[in-house]
């Protein structure tokens, strides 16, 4: 194993443990921001993986850009989607319509 790649998977590894770390202490109340704020960093993840499809040269990696960009976008729509369904528990109902008075008797 070359020390680059170790290095590399050393990274991988610790960023996914603090990723975790960081997600698991945030509070209800503060999810939805953070959401909108993933959304616009997914959006940039999104264009960076279409550039580098655009550059794909070789079957493999147009193969694997193409699946980069089918993640990407579907984090993008489901992050959007989540948002939205969360932000409609906070929106006022409608009050219910008045009911007739009953004038049969």
């Amino acid at each position: 194993m070359s020390a680059t790649l170790l290095s590399q998977l050393t990274i991988f590894v610790l960023a996914i443990l603090v990723g975790f770390e960081v997600i698991s202490k945030v509070p209800a109340t503060l999810h939805t921001p953070l959401m909108s704020g993933a959304n616009s960093i997914h959006g940039i993840v999104l264009v960076g993986s279409m550039l580098i499809a655009a550059r794909a040269d070789n079957p493999l990696s147009q193969v694997l850009s193409l699946i980069a960009v089918a993640f990407a976008a579907m984090n993008v729509v489901g992050g959007y989607l989540v948002t939205d369904r969360m932000l409609q528990m906070f929106r006022k109902k409608a009050p219910p319509p008045p009911r007739p008075a009953d004038e049969a008797k």
